[in-house]
C-alpha cells in the first residue's frame, strides 16, 4: 500500500487527489511525485488554478507525455499541486484555493507560479514535483523554498498537454530536495546529448549587484564552492543596457503570448482573476504590438550575445533571487517591485533559452537564497552533473 500523505502545508488542489501507480521497474522506481495543476491526467480536470477554468474545462483525455515519462520510468504520481492562477505570478498566491505554507520559512510566500509543488518537496510531501517556468516559476520558488530546481532548454522537455501562457518561453522544470535526485529525472526526461565538461564560471555582475547586499553576501561561499569546481570566477557583464531593460523586453514578449494563449477564453468567459493577476493580463491585452515587437528583435540580439559567450561550455553563476522570498504581509506594490527586480535576473535564462539550476546555497534572515547555475542551450545533463558537484563541494544534499 502507498504511503498516506498528510497535506500539512496545503501543497495539493483542494479534493480528491489523483494516485496512479508508476511501472514495476524503471530507474526512478520507489519515487513519488507530483504534478503542477497545468498538466493534464487523463480523467482529472487541469484546473490551472483558477475555478473558473476548471468549471469551463472538460476532464483531461490523455495524460501529458511528461507525467507519463515519469509513470513509465517507475515513479508513482501522488497528486496534482496548486498554482498561481493561470500561471501569472511569482509569489505563489491564490486567493481561489489558499496560498501553499513556505516549508522552510512559514512566515513568507512559498514563490510561484509552481508555489505547490515546491512546497511539496520542500515539506517532503513528495520526493519530486513537475513545475512549469516561463519566467521563474521554478527557480524563484525553488530558491524561496531552499531547494534544488531546474529550468530546462526551452524545448527539451516535451509541453504537450500543458496549459500554455507564453509559448516561446515556457518551460516544464521540476524540483527535489537533492542534486542527485534532479539529475535522475534529468536522465528520464531530458534528451541525450550535451554531455561533457563545462566551464570556465562567469561571475555576472549585473546580477549580483541587483541582489540585496544581504543575500549577495551570504551566496559569497556558495560561489567559492563553485570555483573549487570550475575554476576562479571571471566576472562578466551580459547586459550593458541594465536588468531593468531585460525585464521590459520580457515582460512585453511575454504579455503578447499570454494575451494570445488565453485572451479569447478570458474575453469569453470574462473569469474572476485575483489581485495582481487580473491587472497583468489587463495590461497584456493592452501591449502595444509595437513594443512586442521591439522586445522580440531585442531578444534576437540578446540570444545570440549570451549563446556566442557560452557557446565554448562557459557557466554563468548569480543569485536566482535578489532576495529571499517575501513576507506574507507586504502590500502589492511591494510585491511588484520584487517581482521587476527579480525577474530582471530570471530573464536572462528566459531570452537566451538558457538552461538553468538553482542550488539552496545559503540563508538571510532565517530564510534560503539559491544560486543559479546556467548553461547553453543543449547542456542541461552536463550542467545537472556539474550541480551535483557543486552541491558536494558546498556539502548540501547530493
Amino acid at each position: 500500500m502507498p504511503r498516506v500523505i498528510e497535506d500539512r502545508v496545503g501543497a495539493f488542489v483542494p479534493g480528491p487527489r489523483v494516485d496512479i501507480p508508476g511501472a514495476a521497474e524503471g530507474p526512478l522506481a520507489g519515487i513519488d511525485f507530483a504534478v503542477k495543476d497545468l498538466f493534464d491526467v487523463a480523467g482529472a480536470t487541469t484546473g490551472y488554478g483558477n475555478p473558473d477554468w476548471a468549471r469551463t474545462h472538460a476532464p483531461a483525455a490523455a495524460t501529458a507525455p511528461v507525467v507519463l515519462a515519469l509513470l513509465q520510468a517507475g515513479a508513482r504520481l501522488r497528486g496534482k499541486t496548486k498554482t498561481v492562477e493561470l500561471a501569472y505570478g511569482l509569489t505563489g498566491e491564490n486567493v481561489w484555493y489558499g496560498t501553499p505554507t513556505n516549508p522552510a520559512a512559514p512566515d513568507r510566500f512559498p514563490g510561484g507560479s509552481s508555489c505547490g509543488s515546491a512546497a511539496a518537496v520542500a515539506a517532503g510531501l513528495v520526493d519530486v514535483a513537475l513545475g512549469s517556468d516561463t519566467g521563474g516559476s521554478v527557480r524563484i520558488p525553488a530558491s524561496y523554498c531552499g531547494i534544488f530546481g531546474i529550468r530546462p532548454s526551452w524545448g527539451a522537455v516535451n509541453l504537450t498537454g500543458a496549459c500554455p501562457l507564453g509559448p516561446s518561453f515556457d518551460t516544464c522544470g521540476w524540483f527535489a530536495p537533492t542534486a542527485s535526485l534532479l539529475r535522475r529525472v534529468g536522465e528520464v526526461l531530458l534528451p541525450h546529448g550535451g554531455e561533457g565538461a563545462l566551464g570556465p564560471l562567469l561571475k555576472v555582475q549585473e546580477a549580483w549587484v541587483n541582489a540585496v547586499p544581504q543575500t549577495a553576501a551570504a551566496l559569497v561561499p556558495a560561489l567559492a564552492g563553485a570555483e573549487k569546481v570550475l575554476g576562479p570566477a571571471l566576472a562578466v557583464h551580459v547586459a550593458p543596457e541594465g536588468l531593468d531593460e531585460l525585464f521590459e523586453h520580457f515582460r512585453h514578449a511575454q504579455a503578447e503570448e499570454a494575451w494570445a494563449s488565453l485572451g479569447s477564453w478570458i474575453e469569453a468567459m470574462r473569469p474572476a482573476l485575483g489581485p495582481g493577476v487580473q491587472e497583468r493580463f489587463a495590461a497584456a491585452k493592452a501591449t502595444d504590438p509595437a513594443r512586442a515587437a521591439a522586445a522580440r528583435r531585442f531578444r534576437e540580439v540578446f540570444r545570440g550575445r549570451i549563446r556566442a559567450l557560452l557557446a565554448g561550455g562557459a557557466v554563468l553563476a548569480y543569485p536566482t533571487s535578489p532576495v529571499p522570498a517575501p513576507k506574507l504581509d507586504i502590500g502589492l506594490e511591494v510585491q511588484q517591485a520584487v517581482r521587476e527586480r527579480s525577474m530582471g535576473v530570471t530573464a536572462i535564462s528566459g531570452l537566451a533559452g538558457l538552461c538553468e539550476v538553482t542550488l539552496p546555497a545559503a540563508r538571510v534572515d532565517g530564510a534560503p537564497v539559491g544560486l543559479s547555475l546556467a548553461a547553453a542551450p543543449g547542456r542541461d545533463r552536463a550542467l545537472l552533473a556539474l550541480a551535483e558537484r557543486v552541491a558536494t563541494a558546498l556539502k548540501l544534499p547530493a
